[in-house]
């Protein structure tokens, strides 16, 4: 047998990002909320060194920073883990929308009201990584909590089946997005992907595993802008034979005019009635017919041939399979390992963080979390 002595100079992981935490609260001259402030921890060890570290030399703490603060905050009181090298203000920022994509309600902020805007981890066994966020209602997020896209179809058929106004303050329409959001980030079948109707547009910088939803957001979203009409003639020439092409065309005049009769507004009008559209049995039958006939391979190239010649009109990357989950520890269903790091002098957590405190940039974690 072997026997290991830990003395009180190791530090956990979890205790390493409370003390980064604290840190970067100082950095930005903020205090974490009562009582974790003044409650002995790693947090509030990182809050002192910081403050004598920066005194008067802090970074203006932007609306995008506070979100991040208080995002790492929650994920580590829960023991989530957040990936900090691309999970930073400027990209919480741009998951920021107006609506909830669940309920549709207009989003608020910090009034404790069921409206504020939360960010919501889609994919549950999974922490705050890039691409794994949407933006959504606290209703929807405290409703949707660790259920994924089998437990959502479900709530809507015993909503449907029966008298229920809804499940736990959603109806059943909002679960069948629920269902769709969390689709997106559960690989599947291409056979049972293809089945599946688009009755929730991607959010910014959500990942995509099944190349078919890839696809069929893709053209789904040429109705956002301008000029679809064009870019649909261009898109059909790139599907390969007539049998294709003619499934494309019955698909798209099935979706095309329930989009525009209800979408005469622009704007979020539009984006809903792309989705509402969905809803319609022969739009999702003609849609299966046509993407049943490529494989999830050519479904794939479709959208990168398609980006290339520049006919979408948002902006798609492309992942390899062994990146698309970085960071996201799925091996410890997103929860940040109880492992000792280090053993630390009274002075190497603050070596640890690095000389780039001091030039005014977010800190990234320099361990993976």
């Amino acid at each position: 047998m072997t026997t290991e002595l830990i003395t009180a100079n190791t530090v956990t992981a979890h205790e390493h990002i409370g003390f980064e935490l604290g840190w970067d609260y100082a950095h930005y001259r903020l205090v974490p909320p009562a009582p974790y402030a003044q409650e002995p921890s790693a947090l509030r060890n990182g809050l002192l060194a910081g403050q004598a570290a920066f005194g008067a030399r802090t970074l203006p703490p932007t609306r995008p920073v506070r979100k991040w603060l208080q995002l790492r905050l929650h994920a580590w009181l829960r023991g989530r883990s957040v990936e900090l090298m691309q999970v930073t203000p400027h990209y919480l920022q741009q998951l920021d929308v107006s609506h909830c994509p669940i309920t549709r309600v207009s989003l608020s902020s910090a009034t404790l009201d069921s409206s504020d805007a939360s960010v919501d981890r889609v994919r549950n066994d999974a922490g705050y990584a890039a691409g794994n966020l949407a933006v959504m209602s606290t209703k929807a997020n405290h409703a949707k909590a660790g259920y994924g896209f089998h437990d959502a179809l479900r709530f809507v058929k015993q909503i449907e089946a029966g008298k229920l106004g809804g499940i736990d303050g959603l109806s059943a329409a909002q679960w069948s997005r629920v269902a769709v959001l969390c689709s997106f980030v559960e690989p599947m079948p291409h056979d049972d992907a293809c089945l599946i109707p688009l009755l929730v547009l991607p959010p910014n910088r959500l990942r995509l595993f099944n190349p078919v939803q890839a696809l069929q957001a893709f053209i789904s979203q040429q109705l956002l802008a301008p000029g679809w009409s064009h870019r649909a003639a261009r898109f059909e020439t790139l599907l390969p034979g007539k049998p294709v092409r003619r499934a494309f065309l019955t698909f798209f005049h099935a979706l095309l005019p329930r989009v525009l009769e209800a979408s005469r507004n622009g704007g979020l009008q539009t984006r809903w009635a792309i989705e509402d559209a969905w809803r319609n049995p022969l739009v999702l039958k003609r849609w299966t017919a046509f993407a049943r006939l490529l494989t999830a391979a050519q479904c794939e190239e479709l959208v990168a041939r398609a980006t290339a010649r520049k006919l979408g009109s948002l902006r798609i990357q492309q992942l390899p399979d062994d990146t698309a989950t970085e960071g996201w520890n799925l091996d410890s269903r997103g929860y940040v390992p109880h492992a000792v790091l280090m053993k630390r002098s009274p002075r190497s957590m603050h070596a640890a963080m690095g000389e780039g405190r001091a030039s005014g940039e977010p800190v990234q974690a320099s361990l993976p979390l």
